[in-house]
């Protein structure tokens, strides 16, 4: 079922049952009608971070805020770079065509 929200505490759930043996990913997927990447996504993610996966991740000091901050910075500059370059060679075609359209 596409778009379904589960609860932390339900993703929580199935990743310990895994974990513990207590059950296998496919009995799991099936009595939850549940797609198999997502509970791979949610058990990778359980195994990153614990009892801490699925809540939002907070940067845990002011220098790894001004990181990210600084990497979507050089993202939205990559960007602007791209479209940039796109625009230029649109406007050196139109020049070569003696500015017919």
């Amino acid at each position: 079922m596409p778009g379904r929200n589960h609860s932390r505490q339900f993703k929580l759930e199935c990743c310990r049952q895994v974990a513990t043996g207590q059950r296998r990913p496919a009995q799991l997927c099936r009595e939850h009608s549940l797609a198999e990447s997502a509970l791979l996504r949610w058990r990778k993610e359980y195994e990153a971070r614990g009892e801490e996966a699925f809540t939002e991740e907070q940067p845990s000091s002011r220098e790894e805020a001004l990181e990210a901050r600084v990497a979507e910075l050089e993202r939205f500059c990559g960007k602007l770079s791209l479209e940039n370059e796109l625009l230029e060679k649109g406007l050196s075609k139109r020049r070569s065509n003696g500015g017919a359209p």
